[in-house]
């Protein structure tokens, strides 16, 4: 079962199911246009695994790292499917990256490899949208990862056992296919990172770790059309706005 977070039409929150265009809770049945897809968790912060693919990494002109490369989004950056993310100002690469995202279910620290899957709630897609230009300049990436609605997710949670281990992850944009990796080709498996992960930080239930991009990041254009695709989840998808400098 693909677990959604919407609006009904009378305005109440929902944790409902997700299946082939409706969306259920309580009995009831609406059709997904009929409804608000909201973030499908809440989260306090969403971990990001930096250059997590090498061929990423290469595209990026970096090294691959020897450990997890983490870094942090916090709750201002979430966004929805079907949104219109508004992305900073003048600035001259706005880049899309197509994420697989673990779901934590449970609050959890050190947490070993063998018991990591036991915390996880299921997996969504994530976009870290990049502000390349303050990226570049800046060491903790604030500017350049942070801003508002810098994390589309959603827009359901998938079970853990239904996405397969060599799942694809995809981006498109405009209908184009910009992205087409793999889980299997990432560096570090969501079992390495959450034990990681906890070995310095509490997760709590929600909170969301973004497992890094495969390469074929690219720039994005005022109204661009954005879909992340992750096998066994779905597709999230968004616009977004660049507004004039």
């Amino acid at each position: 079962m693909k677990q959604v977070r919407f609006r009904d039409p009378a305005g109440a929150v929902r944790t409902g199911e997700w299946d082939d265009g409706t969306v259920r809770f309580g009995g009831r049945e609406y059709d997904q246009s009929a409804v608000e897809i909201l973030p499908p968790c809440e989260p306090t912060k969403i971990v990001c695994i930096g250059r997590n693919y090498a061929d990423h990494a290469a595209e990026m002109d970096s090294d691959v790292p020897d450990r997890p490369l983490l870094f942090l989004k916090p709750p201002n950056a979430v966004s929805s499917h079907g949104s219109e993310v508004t992305l900073p100002a003048g600035k001259d690469r706005l880049d899309f990256e197509a994420e697989l995202g673990v779901v934590i279910d449970e609050q959890c620290r050190h947490v070993d490899e063998a018991d990591a899957m036991d915390v996880v709630r299921g997996f969504t897609c994530v976009n870290d949208l990049s502000n390349r230009d303050d990226q570049r300049q800046e060491t903790n990436w604030v500017r350049g990862k942070a801003f508002d609605g810098a994390a589309p997710i959603g827009p359901v949670i998938a079970p853990a056992e239904d996405v397969p281990a060599d799942a694809s992850v995809r981006s498109y944009c405009n209908g184009e296919v910009r992205q087409d990796g793999t889980r299997d080709q990432m560096i570090f498996s969501v079992p390495e990172f959450v034990a990681e992960i906890t070995q310095y930080m509490t997760l709590e239930p929600g909170d969301v770790i973004a497992t890094g991009t495969p390469e074929g990041v690219g720039k994005l254009e005022d109204g661009d059309e954005v879909v992340v695709e992750v096998e066994g989840v779905g597709r999230l998808e968004h616009t977004v706005e660049i507004p004039s400098a």
